[in-house]
């Protein structure tokens, strides 16, 4: 019998440490995303998508009265438009010159897009890059947009190497 009693109370400490199944459902997330906001109902999504069609017709009427009083004002003939950039190059003395800046023109193109790919594949770099966009962008408009002054000096600034571009200066 005392053998038997020690199996007894093995036995009750199994039982207790055996986990009860919890009674309320559990949800587990996998994921870390924010859980989304709950559906509208079918009537309000309907009035929404009518009023946003309304808006739509409303301004591409709007569109096409602007598109169609310009076109009255001005309109270009894809002929005369031909016949203009024809004119223009027979002008040009040296063509193979604008054709060898030209294919540099799309060749550093090409080369800066790989450039900025591999500046954007490296992890931390874009956000440090975009921290001092953000940064010469208020200084900037800290510098030449926040005051009169400043805003009449930028105009200068602009007017003189517009000069300089053209070669009038």
């Amino acid at each position: 019998m005392a053998a038997a009693t020690p199996y007894a109370t093995a036995y009750a400490n199994t039982a207790v440490l055996v986990p009860r199944l919890p009674t309320t459902k559990l949800t587990t997330r996998c994921s870390a995303l924010p859980c989304l906001p709950p559906r509208f109902s079918s009537t309000s999504f309907l009035a929404s998508t009518k009023h946003s069609a309304e808006s739509r017709r409303s301004s591409l009427s709007q569109i096409r009265l602007r598109a169609s009083s310009s076109e009255e004002t001005s309109t270009i003939d894809p002929n005369e438009l031909f016949t203009d950039l024809k004119e223009k190059w027979d002008a040009i003395e040296n063509k193979s010159t604008v054709l060898l800046y030209g294919g540099g023109a799309i060749v550093a193109v090409w080369l800066s897009s790989i450039l900025v790919g591999a500046i954007n594949s490296v992890p931390l770099l874009p956000k440090i890059l975009e921290l001092v966009g953000l940064g010469y962008t208020g200084w900037f408009v800290y510098r030449y947009l926040l005051f009169k002054s400043s805003r009449k000096e930028l105009a200068t600034d602009i007017e003189v190497l517009k000069k300089k571009i053209a070669g009038t200066e």
